[in-house]
């Protein structure tokens, strides 16, 4: 429905700078995911697209159209926030009718609306019931049944979810997931802390730290080739386990003595002969990691906590003297009688990645 471009997009408040020299393109019918720590500017890059929040620097349009100036009404978006934000003395049906009441639309077109809406999420047997009869999951969606009553052309998502329980999280985002199926022609723009909601929900993932972008891309892309350290720490759970080491070996499958109670590592990423000696950090992810009772091994360490949770069990083994963070693995099912135990620790070649200066290697 729409096609949105970012072009060199700044924030600042006063004199405090919270977002920079912002590009992006997002084609029409995507779904793009930002996500990014606590106070990266992800809610306010959101609401300088809806309008909400003046644009300071750059230039945001809309089908090659400029919106910086652009009232929010006027823009052609929906936004769903955190908060339900129903009024309270009206049924459903009236919540969801009501932005068309005010732009005069007739009872006809009105009720289209509604029903179609309403079929769409489900909501048919509530639409006469006041939100405070609703579940949480319920009243979320009859937020975004409100947006598409108005069938905008973006729609934009702030941190939907994260009022409702675990439960209620998983049914919700699937029933978004399933409606952005349901709409491939809408362009919708998320904003969540949660990864699996970004993993899941997404078409690109945009990454954002240090007031700009620090990766864009297919989910599965910034899991497996991460630009960063930054990235390959932040998109996966538990993080990306960074262990120093030194480039022993190179050529097109580079050797890394490891620093850390390790051995000789070997990593699919390829060094020039002129990189020998360079410290490197070693990224290997929890899940990569397997017990191994041969030389090559990436860590060696003293098991401290295991986390049994059924289809893995996680190992938190003890730090080491040396300040490296401590080590996490995962492994598929269940292992007992491991707390207490010292075991070397490997990863497959293709799994292992190198960071210098905290860029990847692959990237240089």
């Amino acid at each position: 429905m729409a096609e949105l471009k970012l072009s060199g997009i700044g924030k600042s408040f006063g004199p405090v700078e919270v977002l920079k020299d912002i590009d992006l393109h997002i084609d029409t019918g995507e779904f793009i995911v930002f996500v990014g720590p606590s106070g990266c500017g992800k809610s306010t890059l959101l609401r300088m697209i809806a309008g909400l929040e003046r644009i300071t620097a750059g230039t945001l349009e809309i089908d090659g159209v400029r919106m910086n100036d652009v009232p929010p009404a006027s823009r052609g978006i929906a936004m769903v926030f955190q908060s339900y934000a129903l009024y309270p003395h009206m049924s459903v049906r009236d919540n969801m009718a009501f932005s068309l009441k005010i732009a005069g639309k007739s009872r006809a077109e009105i009720d289209a609306a509604v029903a179609r809406a309403a079929q769409t999420l489900q909501l048919d047997p509530y639409l006469d019931r006041l939100p405070k009869a609703l579940s949480g999951g319920q009243r979320q969606r009859v937020a975004i049944g409100r947006a598409i009553v108005r069938d905008p052309k973006v729609y934009l998502f702030d941190e939907p979810l994260s009022n409702l329980d675990a439960a209620l999280r998983v049914a919700t985002r699937i029933e978004i997931a399933q409606l952005a199926e349901a709409m491939p022609d809408s362009t919708m723009i998320y904003v969540t802390h949660d990864q699996v909601e970004a993993m899941t929900l997404a078409d690109r993932i945009v990454v954002l730290a240090d007031k700009g972008i620090a990766q864009a891309g297919p989910p599965l892309e910034l899991y497996e080739k991460p630009r960063s350290e930054f990235v390959a720490r932040f998109i996966g759970s538990p993080a990306m386990n960074l262990l120093p080491g030194e480039v022993a070996e190179t050529g097109e499958v580079t050797q890394v003595r490891m620093a850390a109670g390790g051995g000789l590592v070997a990593a699919n990423i390829p060094t020039r002969p002129g990189d020998k000696g360079m410290a490197v950090n070693v990224g290997i992810r929890p899940e990569d990691l397997r017990p191994t009772d041969g030389a090559a091994h990436a860590f060696a360490g003293q098991v401290e906590i295991v986390e049994a949770l059924g289809e893995v069990t996680q190992l938190h083994f003890a730090p080491h003297a040396d300040g490296a963070d401590p080590v996490v693995a995962k492994l598929p099912g269940i292992h007992t009688g491991l707390r207490g135990q010292t075991l070397r620790m490997a990863a497959d070649p293709g799994r292992v990645h190198l960071f210098a200066g905290g860029v990847s290697l692959l990237y240089r």
